[in-house]
């Protein structure tokens, strides 16, 4: 039985993601930050872990909850937007540090604990960013805070593959989808986007690592 970890399933698309791989016939560990998620997930059928990505001790210990497993596919899902800026509104400290730690030192913290996992089964991780990260095809800058985290998760993203030649590392843009983040006009229903980041990493091959990829048509993405 091949087995997904999801981080960052209490609800959205990490959630969607989960209960999908779940109906698939997959083993499904995914995590969430308090309890009430965490019932839910587990009445799901899902081996739920507490995990407060912005909390080290809870990092160190999903490393230490995993350790030796095989990690078929990974996908980080956990992240915020910020302040919905129009221009060049400066982000006041605290914001700055949420999405930063979140979208970013998150990151830098999980995955260079779940690779040698995903490496194990020889396996897909993918991290969900967004195409508001790309700087080559941008041309807007609003919610300049988010496009810079996103942006910097990618560059976390592309370095992590430069350090595996037994796992496929990929960051993918999720489409417009009607979550919290997204809004109820957005393109997408929960539920297809998750079905398309599946099949997108279903068809992963290992020439695709460090690349970018929009999970709604499958096309590459610029950094």
């Amino acid at each position: 039985m091949p087995t997904a970890l999801i981080i960052g399933a209490s609800r959205g698309i990490g959630h969607e993601l989960a209960l999908q791989y779940k109906a698939a016939g997959w083993r499904v560990i995914a995590t969430a930050r308090n309890a009430d998620h965490i019932a839910v997930l587990q009445s799901d059928g899902c081996e739920a872990l507490p995990l407060d990505v912005n909390n080290l001790n809870d990092c160190a210990g999903l490393g230490w909850r995993l350790d030796d497993e095989k990690i078929d596919v990974a996908i980080l899902n956990a992240g915020v937007y910020g302040p919905h800026t129009t221009g060049l509104t400066s982000p006041q400290q605290e914001q700055f540090d949420d999405v930063m730690h979140t979208n970013v030192l998150a990151a830098m913290r999980i995955l260079p604990m779940v690779l040698p996992l995903v490496e194990n089964a020889h396996g897909k991780l993918a991290v969900i960013s967004s195409h508001m990260g790309s700087i080559a095809s941008r041309s807007a800058s609003q919610g300049w805070l988010y496009r810079a985290s996103k942006a910097a998760l990618n560059s976390v993203l592309k370095d992590v593959s430069l350090n595996t030649s037994k796992a496929t590392c990929v960051a993918l843009h999720p489409g417009w989808v009607k979550t919290d983040m997204g809004g109820a006009g957005a393109d997408l229903e929960i539920s297809d986007s998750a079905q398309r980041i599946r099949k997108l990493v279903e068809g992963l091959q290992a020439e695709h690592n460090g690349r970018f990829f929009n999970a709604e048509d499958g096309a590459s993405l610029s950094w």
